[in-house]
């Protein structure tokens, strides 16, 4: 089915036309939030989150992007309202603890490895990925819709509302980043 199709049918409530986007968005919603979110449960509720968020606002897309550019948006949007929603709970978890109370500081594990990742290569992968975690949040994005996603310059500006070559800019900073930050860890695993 057409992308014009589903957002007819979707916006006229038909529960034929959910399924039928679902099905076709699915894998590529969860794989941006896993992306981002490195927990498989987590991407779970958020693919959940951004399929029930499109079906109650689908009136509200105004149609000035592509139909995938916006449920993109809406993705990497909330994975990084729960990625900073955990750090705000670790960093008021961690002032608890200061204060004398034994709480533990609530937080998501970095050795998350995405399943593409062959066995060989999950120690290198574990510290690309704390790489990638560590960058600010523009090039972390740019960066993981780029290439973990396979996105092209201008549907990665569409996404993030940037010019393209505001994009290109982001991503030569972030390998520039990655570059610095794993040059000693990879000298030192070889």
């Amino acid at each position: 089915m057409t992308d014009e199709r589903l957002l007819k049918g979707l916006r006229e409530q038909d529960t034929m036309a959910l399924r039928e986007f679902v099905a076709q968005y699915q894998q590529r919603v969860y794989n941006t939030a896993i992306s981002f979110v490195k927990d498989s449960a987590d991407a779970e509720e958020l693919a959940q989150d951004v399929f029930l968020s499109v079906w109650s606002s689908i009136d509200s897309f105004r149609g000035d992007a592509s139909l995938s550019t916006w449920v993109y948006r809406i993705t990497v949007t909330r994975s990084l309202d729960l990625i900073r929603a955990r750090a705000r709970k670790k960093r008021f978890g961690f002032i608890f603890s200061l204060s004398g109370d034994n709480a533990e500081v609530a937080s998501k594990t970095v050795n998350w490895v995405h399943p593409g990742v062959i066995e060989e290569n999950k120690e290198k992968a574990i510290h690309l990925f704390r790489a990638i975690d560590a960058l600010p949040e523009s090039q972390r994005v740019a960066f993981t819709l780029s290439k973990v996603e396979q996105l092209s310059q201008r549907e990665i500006a569409e996404i993030m509302q940037l010019k393209e070559g505001a994009v290109e800019s982001l991503l030569q900073r972030a390998k520039q980043n990655l570059r610095r930050a794993l040059e000693t860890i990879y000298r030192e695993l070889l």
